[in-house]
């Protein structure tokens, strides 16, 4: 029986915000699942799929809304951000990079002080960073990443 292989730190980093976000799963990101489901879905229709689905919505009419739905999944298998890490943060007034920066701490779970009384998040994040880090803090950044992986991004 062979062990699991564990993400290597890098992989970690690049895929766990320090506040505790799963970057994989954000539609934003590149090389997320939701980046590359939507670019293999958008080859496997191929560039001519838009004239078979206007002659087939008298079959199904939702295909009548095509060129609606070409331009959401083109949107989607973009995936441009490459995480806060690396300065692609989608929330410039966010204070968790430097503060993660200046006490060399990977999350804000495994800080000392954490959870801090003012972490630099939108007030509409600080009770999914609180629930992340508490989530790190306890299984640790591998365990963190086989839960989260398997959950809803946007639940």
């Amino acid at each position: 029986m062979s062990l699991p292989v564990l993400p290597s730190r890098s992989e970690l980093l690049r895929l766990i915000a320090p506040c505790g976000l799963y970057c994989g799963g954000c539609l934003a990101f590149a090389g997320g699942a939701i980046r590359n489901h939507a670019r293999a879905l958008r080859d496997l229709l191929g560039p001519n799929f838009g004239s078979y689905a206007e002659r087939m919505a008298a079959m199904n009419p939702a295909l009548g809304r095509y060129e609606a739905f070409a331009e959401v999944l083109g949107f989607l298998s973009q995936g441009l951000c490459k995480g806060c890490r690396d300065g692609g943060c989608l929330m410039g007034h966010c204070g968790v990079r430097e503060c993660a920066l200046r006490r060399e701490m990977d999350f804000c779970g495994l800080c000392p002080d954490f959870p801090c009384e003012h972490p630099g998040l939108p007030e509409s994040l600080v009770e999914r960073w609180r629930k992340n880090g508490e989530i790190l803090r306890d299984r640790g950044p591998a365990g963190f990443l086989e839960l989260v992986r398997t959950r809803p991004r946007y639940p």
